[in-house]
């Protein structure tokens, strides 16, 4: 069937439902003039406790799904929050008008109240004996072929009202991100942090390598841009006495969209006074031996058809990584112009500005290493130069206190022992904003947050972690797409 065709199709059968509705309101039965049904029971419930329900009135309502019309009686399914479940209807125990009703006006799609008596089967299915039956609302506009469903990747992402109503387990991938957040604040909140919230809309534009979203305030007429981080703001909080804080919230970059990227995403930091970044990397793994735990029931998850095991956590160095996994040892590389000529050797692609020996390690970690960590790594001691915001290893200055955690070959966290020098806080800042004007951009220092460096702040270890990312991993979804409810979509022409 052709477009056109298929669009002439639904806009009869949505006149037709209309027609219905229109005869249903004559009648004095408009669906949607009910404000309430008192729901008495859902069909998990009802399916689990059968042995207690048996032969016991229920009052269950949803979505009709199927029908299967015969004579005098008649059986359908409705799928409510936790599923499906059968009910049947006669004109015995409806009622005569009631029943016409329902096999002439009802359709695949319409809000329904049912109640009735549990029973079961000859074929051993679970069901609800209606003795009242109403419609509750009227759906105007067709569900999705039942077999076919939504096929195209595009319509599931963009009505993902109609995604949930076919499919139960895109329904299950969004309850289990629920427990997945949840679980994640239980374990923050049993060890004693704050959780903060910490303004989205910011008056000024800092000198991070991620690109705001840019807007205009018209009461003070100034230009303010959408957060691409919370650290700033968390970290003057441990300076002003909170020990532990975090915040989990949106954050928004005007960058590009891939199976791993949507501009607005989850993301949650966590603070702590007086640890490092060897103590923040124990945390991670506790965290997330607790959390696969709550949501999984075990250490051992499988995504895409690979086993992760949360119990074992490997850890290497940025430079033994590379050395693992490209055979070059930069511990042995004293200048910059030796690891140009390698990186050339090697195919290695360096960014204009970027091709000082820190930044060219990160280039071949980016190019060699990445994509190889598939069971939990931790990767730590990065350069100075990436690293605006760690705290250097006091034994080697070119290099900081910082890791990153790597699952399946993707990023998963970003931690640091903290910068609290301000002096050298604002050399670094300072020198990242400048390479921003360069470029064009009006990145700008942030002095409210070296005032509060200034003021003092105790050593601090730092994590972000994204959470769709974590919630990918934990409900096999190959995309990000898959675990946003409603990502961002090109606009409809």
């Amino acid at each position: 069937m052709d477009e056109t065709n298929s669009r002439e199709e639904l806009a009869e059968q949505e006149r037709i439902r209309r027609e219905k509705l229109a005869k249903l309101v004559a009648e004095g039965n408009d669906p949607y003039a009910k404000t309430k049904y008192a729901v008495t029971a859902h069909s998990r419930e009802v399916k689990e406790n059968f042995a207690a329900l048996e032969g016991k009135e229920v009052s269950v309502a949803g979505r009709l799904m199927s029908r299967r019309i015969m004579g005098k009686a008649s059986f359908s399914h409705i799928s409510d929050k936790d599923g499906q479940l059968q009910i049947y209807v006669t004109r015995q125990d409806v009622g005569e008008d009631v029943y016409a009703a329902y096999k002439k006006d009802y359709d695949i799609g319409d809000i329904v109240g049912v109640r009735g008596f549990v029973f079961k089967t000859q074929t051993g299915e679970v069901s609800v004996h209606a003795t009242h039956l109403e419609m509750l609302s009227k759906a105007l506009m067709p569900l999705p072929e039942k077999y076919n469903g939504l096929q195209n990747a595009d319509m599931k992402y963009r009505l993902r009202h109609l995604d949930l109503i076919m499919n139960d387990d895109v329904k299950e991938t969004f309850y289990r991100r629920a427990k997945i957040i949840g679980s994640l604040r239980n374990f923050l909140d049993a060890r004693g942090f704050l959780e903060a919230d910490t303004p989205i809309l910011l008056p000024l534009e800092i000198g991070a390598d991620a690109r705001p979203f840019k807007t205009h305030h018209n009461a003070l007429d100034i230009d303010m841009y959408l957060r691409i981080e919370t650290e700033l703001y968390l970290k003057r909080l441990i300076v002003g006495g909170f020990e532990k804080v975090y915040e989990m919230g949106r954050i928004f970059r005007n960058e590009g969209m891939d199976a791993k990227h949507n501009p607005e995403f989850t993301s949650i930091e966590i603070y702590q006074a007086y640890v490092d970044y060897h103590e923040v990397m124990d945390f991670v793994e506790e965290m997330y031996k607790y959390v696969a735990t709550e949501a999984c029931g075990s250490l051992k998850v499988t995504y895409q058809g690979t086993e992760i095991d949360f119990s074992h956590w490997e850890k290497l160095t940025m430079a033994e990584a590379v050395k693992k996994y490209s055979g070059v040892d930069f511990s042995q590389i004293s200048s910059a112009e030796e690891a140009k000529k390698l990186a050339a050797e090697r195919g290695v692609e360096l960014e204009k500005g970027k091709e000082t020996k820190g930044h060219i390690l990160a280039a071949f970690f980016d190019a060699f290493v990445e994509d190889k960590l598939i069971q939990p790594t931790f990767i730590y001691d990065y350069p100075v130069e990436i690293s605006p915001l760690a705290k250097r290893k006091p034994e080697d200055p070119s290099m900081t206190e910082r890791f990153e955690y790597f699952i399946m070959g993707m990023e998963m966290g970003n931690a640091f022992s903290e910068l609290n020098d301000p002096i050298d806080q604002r050399n670094r800042m300072e020198e990242q904003a400048a390479r921003k004007r360069a470029q064009g951009v009006n990145a700008q220092v942030d002095e409210d947050f070296l005032d509060a460096l200034g003021r003092g702040m105790p050593p601090t270890g730092g994590l972000g972690l994204g959470v769709d990312r974590l919630v990918m991993l934990l409900t096999d979804s190959p995309t990000i797409r898959d675990v946003l409810l409603f990502p961002t979509m090109k606009p409809k022409k």
